[in-house]
């Protein structure tokens, strides 16, 4: 065989090749879809009574995932639309609602509290809190019927934050100097490029206080614990095991998820009812984002453990999170 008919050969063989990967990776990423779509709704097939299993995991963000092989769909949209689910299915009881979340955004907790308030006017809703239902997370679960926590759960820290860093004396030290041209006098709010004035922090300070009498009054209203009871030892920031909780009057039982499964059965009337675990299908960008070719040793998967140390914060927003959670 002459070298030139070799060497076609060769590049023929290798096209193939390369076809036969990118289709069986097609073919892969479809299949992942299509088992995706199906888990997430394989257990809702089945006939008769449910309850229905909803996680909020992670920090509290109305902001949407837009990143390779996220959905675009924010948490909140997406513990929304489960919800939502769970209501409109007949065969469904009741809700139980598993947080494992250290907070988050004020507005999002908030709305996500409201979204759970309109489902348990429908249907209970019990909510099971797991290694951390704090701040923000704990906002939210008053929203629900009843309150489960184990009792090494970490949850309370009942309070506002929002925190920026002066760096201006550095600048001084190094020879720089930050030139703002604003239209009003508050416009720099929280500039770290200077000293913040006496009615910079006066502003700020009423703003956390308005936010946090608000989450203090919902905690009074779910929990039936006087304002000023609340005030004085509870709602100041610290926090609580899923025991404590429970003593002073935050949580209801404790238990394990199971334990929760069992008394929304009670309050769905439905003995028998099996649990459904409610996931939102897979996108296909999600999907894509899940495949990794070993062709190449620069193609690895790389699993980052960042946000579930020490979230990553947005500047400017206000948060319902423990001060250890907003450095």
């Amino acid at each position: 065989m002459s070298e030139t008919k070799k060497n076609a050969g060769c590049l023929i063989g290798a096209v193939a090749g390369a076809a036969a990967t990118i289709l069986s990776g097609v073919a892969f990423i479809v299949l992942l879809v299509v088992i995706a779509s199906f888990r997430s709704g394989e257990e809702g097939l089945l006939p008769g009574p449910k309850i229905a299993h909803i996680d909020l995991e992670g920090l509290i963000t109305s902001a949407g995932d837009f990143g390779f092989g996220g959905s675009g769909v924010s948490m909140v949209e997406r513990l929304k639309a489960e919800l939502k689910q769970a209501i409109e299915e007949d065969e469904v009881k009741a809700i139980v609602l598993r947080i494992n979340s250290p907070g988050g955004e004020v507005t999002a907790s908030d709305t996500i509290y409201h979204a759970i308030q309109e489902a348990n006017a429908k249907k209970p809703v019990v909510v099971f809190m797991d290694s951390v239902a704090a701040s923000g997370g704990y906002y939210a679960a008053c929203g629900a019927s009843e309150i489960f926590a184990n009792e090494t759960t970490m949850t309370g820290s009942i309070g506002v934050i929002i925190s920026t860093i002066s760096y201006h004396q550095l600048l001084e030290k190094v020879g720089v100097e930050a030139q703002v041209f604003k239209s009003g006098q508050f416009k720099d709010l929280l500039s770290g490029t200077r000293e913040m004035r006496p009615d910079e922090a006066e502003l700020v300070q009423s703003m956390v206080m308005e936010t946090y009498d608000k989450f203090v009054g919902i905690v009074a209203a779910a929990r039936e614990i006087p304002e000023a009871k609340l005030r004085d030892g509870i709602a100041d920031g610290r926090i609580f095991s899923g025991a404590k909780a429970k003593e002073i009057g935050l949580v209801d039982s404790t238990g394990y998820l199971e334990d929760a499964y069992a008394r929304a059965r009670e309050l769905g009337k439905s003995p028998e009812a099996k649990v459904w675990k409610i996931r939102s299908p897979v996108s296909v960008f999600e999907a894509l984002g899940m495949v990794k070719s070993p062709a190449s040793p620069q193609n690895r998967i790389e699993i980052d453990f960042a946000d579930r140390i020490v979230p990553r914060l947005q500047p400017g927003m206000v948060y319902l999170l423990p001060s250890t959670w907003a450095h």
